[in-house]
């Protein structure tokens, strides 16, 4: 099954486990990322890493080849047990963040092009079981930060063990009113 959405970026393949508002449990597919890691504040992390990915994606790479955007771009802290499939994601390490594409369902390693930026990496994921808040409104810390404990109390609710770290999910270009946004934050949990 298809991530649901009305909008015409592809999203990574997932399938609902569990929905209780904006709760849910999901079962991702494995897929195929391109990374790069970015250290500063989270903010200015993302978008240099955003930058970097989408040279890539838009022929920053051999043979010069364009790849459609896909959604979310995301991030979590870098240097943390890194989960294995993410969509674009930002995590944190000691001012580090991994910055991540997905790159179109049905891409596998052998037929994506070569980054021509070192600092952009590819490599593919497995299918993984993921707890997810979704929320709007601007990607704050404070926002953020108010979320992921929000996701960490349901995950403990639900007898929900994570097993890699907290990730943020944003689906939406920066000029999109905060309300209408759509944000998730993210736990990789055992099976």
């Amino acid at each position: 099954m298809a991530a649901p959405s009305a909008r015409a970026v592809e999203e990574p393949h997932w399938a609902l486990v569990h929905r209780a508002g904006a709760f849910e449990i999901r079962d991702y597919a494995p897929a195929v990322v391109a990374e790069t890691e970015v250290s500063g504040a989270r903010d200015a992390a993302i978008n240099a890493g955003f930058r970097r990915l989408a040279r890539f994606i838009f022929g920053g790479n051999e043979p010069n080849r364009e790849i459609a955007m896909t959604a979310p771009v995301v991030q979590r802290q870098s240097g943390e047990r890194i989960a294995m499939s993410t969509p674009v994601a930002q995590a944190r390490s000691n001012d580090a963040w991994m910055v991540t594409f997905y790159m179109p369902n049905g891409s596998t390693l052998a037929d994506m092009p070569r980054p021509l930026d070192a600092s952009v990496a590819l490599r593919e994921t497995p299918a993984r079981r993921i707890a997810v808040l979704r929320f709007s409104g601007l990607a704050t810390q404070r926002n953020l930060d108010s979320h992921a404990e929000a996701l960490r109390r349901r995950v403990a609710e639900q007898g929900g063990h994570a097993i890699g770290p907290l990730t943020y999910a944003f689906y939406d270009p920066p000029w999109t009113l905060p309300w209408l946004r759509r944000n998730e934050v993210m736990l990789e949990l055992a099976r």
